[in-house]
């Protein structure tokens, strides 16, 4: 899994690039406080190495809780920013800050 942060000078987003290996998996997406956690909105595409990937223009100067689900199962981002405790969720989440 991994994060790459890419920061558009002239507008007020980062295009972040979200990418989770599970070559066993049908399905990826990533949701978060940036897309009302709607799985449609944060669809990842599979590639041909089993990698799912997706880009995101997400509003900078926030930070953001977010997971994954890959095959109907949530999972963390290992090297996300940092992590928060959400009691709705009852787990800890991801954090992205741009």
């Amino acid at each position: 899994m991994a994060i790459k942060k890419q920061f558009v000078k002239t507008k007020p987003v980062c295009k972040v690039t979200f990418s989770v290996e599970a070559k066993e998996a049908n399905a990826a997406a990533v949701v978060g406080d940036f897309n009302n956690w709607d799985p449609k909105a944060g669809e990842l595409g599979k590639l041909k190495n089993g990698t799912f990937k997706g880009t995101f223009d997400i509003d900078k100067e926030a930070s953001y809780e977010f997971r994954y689900i890959i095959d109907g199962t949530f999972v963390n981002e290992p090297e996300a920013d940092s992590f928060q405790w959400n009691d709705f969720a009852g787990a800890e989440n991801s954090v992205l800050a741009l």
